[in-house]
């Protein structure tokens, strides 16, 4: 039986310190994700490959650890991501799922700690398509939205101000 090679994300959302004293120490600690992922990968039997790690905002485009985690995983370095949640590794729902579908392709599970999604079990697969489904429900609505705020906008003459 194959050994199963897993990796860690942890995102902790701030760079910036906090001086005490003498000290200066970061406002949030990503080892408090990381010991938990660890002791997961541990207690399913799999190995820890590497542990990704970023100190900034989800709402980046660009974090090194997670850039990296995506290029190891095209590179099939490792069969499964562990995250602490979702908002550790995702921005948006989008994002997430269009992850989640890359992970698929790979042959990579992606489980998550707090959140109990295990895309190596069939419920966890099932929560997988209802994640891409609500991701999709969410996008429609936004676009019904802006759609119906422009042509209300146009309607009463004002100059439509949403760009999208």
């Amino acid at each position: 039986m194959k050994t199963i090679r897993a990796c860690a994300y942890l995102r902790v959302s701030t760079a910036s310190k906090t001086k005490r004293g003498e000290d200066s120490t970061f406002d949030q600690n990503p080892e408090v994700q990381e010991q938990p992922l660890r002791d997961l990968i541990s207690q399913r039997g799999w190995t820890l490959h590497r542990v990704y790690s970023d100190r900034a905002s989800g709402a980046k485009e660009k974090r090194p650890g997670l850039d990296a985690l995506m290029a190891d995983a095209r590179r099939g370095a490792f069969d499964a991501v562990v995250v602490f949640r979702f908002d550790r590794f995702a921005r948006s729902a989008k994002q997430l799922v269009l992850a989640l579908e890359e992970f698929r392709g790979l042959g990579i599970d992606f489980v998550s700690h707090q959140e109990a999604l295990d895309t190596s079990t069939p419920m966890g697969t099932a929560m997988f398509m209802i994640i891409a489904a609500m991701a999709e429900l969410e996008r429609s609505v936004i676009r019904e939205r802006v759609t119906a705020g422009r042509s209300e906008e146009r309607r009463v003459g004002k100059e439509c101000r949403s760009r999208w």
